[in-house]
């Protein structure tokens, strides 16, 4: 699935949101061990990480090659500072109509909108892609995420007040949250 588009950050700055590919596999792993250290809000922390450079840029290319998936990249000024995608929840008859989303940002480039506009333009490649409902979870403290995806449409469904154990502070309650396309 192919997607470009440049945006205008709060700050005047130029963002470009596009695919990933090959090239970009080095970036790209920097870029979430980076991140996945910035925050205790994400799935996994930067040493569970198990992709090397070669795996993270075939990764890339096989999400580019996709009719139904996608991985898109954040560049400002040259530099790699997030990422975005959805995937399929799977492929059986039942649940194929469900995409799941994640996101991960530069802390440098928080409250900039990159956030906002990789969620929109997951959500218009998911509705391209066929998809009829997009899913996330979202570490409940993590209120201005929250707020963001309410902002956008989607609805919660679900919590579970164990649903991380954060290395930090414990158990951390996850949101499952859901837009319908």
């Amino acid at each position: 699935m192919e997607y470009l588009k440049k945006i205008k950050l709060k700050d005047g700055r130029e963002c470009i949101l596009r695919n990933g590919n090959e090239r970009d596999g080095q970036a790209a792993l920097e870029n979430f061990i980076l991140t996945h250290g910035q925050t205790d809000y994400l799935l996994t922390y930067p040493d569970e990480n198990t992709m090397t450079v070669e795996e993270e840029a075939k990764y890339l290319k096989e999400k580019r090659e996709s009719e139904k998936e996608i991985e898109i990249l954040a560049e400002v000024e040259g530099a790699l500072v997030g990422l975005a995608g959805i995937g399929a929840i799977g492929e059986r008859d039942k649940i194929r109509h469900r995409a799941d989303f994640g996101i991960s940002i530069d802390k440098a480039y928080w409250n900039l909108g990159i956030g906002t506009a990789l969620l929109h333009a997951c959500v218009d490649c998911a509705g391209k892609a066929g998809y009829e409902q997009i899913e996330l979870n979202v570490v409940a403290e993590n209120e201005s995420a929250v707020s963001i995806y309410k902002k956008a449409g989607f609805v919660e469904y679900g919590r579970n007040p164990r649903g991380f154990k954060s290395r930090l502070t414990g158990y951390q309650e996850v949101i499952y949250m859901r837009m319908e396309l």
